[in-house]
């Protein structure tokens, strides 16, 4: 298969963290370690099939990790790689503009 080419060094970045729900993702995961029901009740009108290819693709790109607990039931964990760490001065700021944009709306995070 060969190589992608890119034109621009955005491009790079929104392959990674482009879409609707990866940046959203990683803000969550910015703020600390979650299960998967922990995030998709953090990110209404996701659905469990988007959350899941949008964690697989995270984690193949290697933003995220995947840590399987070897418990009964199973429990799975998701967090920030270094990698994906680096994404956060990003996000951060995605969030502060958010929040100038839209001073007077009520956002539903923990911070």
């Amino acid at each position: 298969m060969p190589e992608k080419k890119y034109h621009c060094p955005v491009e790079v970045t929104l392959d990674a963290i482009g879409g609707k729900w990866k940046c959203v993702i990683l803000w969550w995961l910015s703020q600390g370690t979650y299960r998967f029901s922990d995030l998709q009740r953090s990110i209404p009108g996701i659905t469990q099939k988007v959350l899941t290819e949008r964690l697989r693709e995270l984690e193949a790109d290697g933003l995220i990790y995947r840590h399987v607990y070897p418990e009964k039931p199973p429990r799975v964990e998701y967090s920030l790689t270094p990698d994906g760490e680096s994404i956060k001065p990003i996000t951060d700021l995605m969030c502060a503009w958010g929040k100038a944009r839209q001073p007077e709306y009520p956002f539903a995070y923990r911070s």
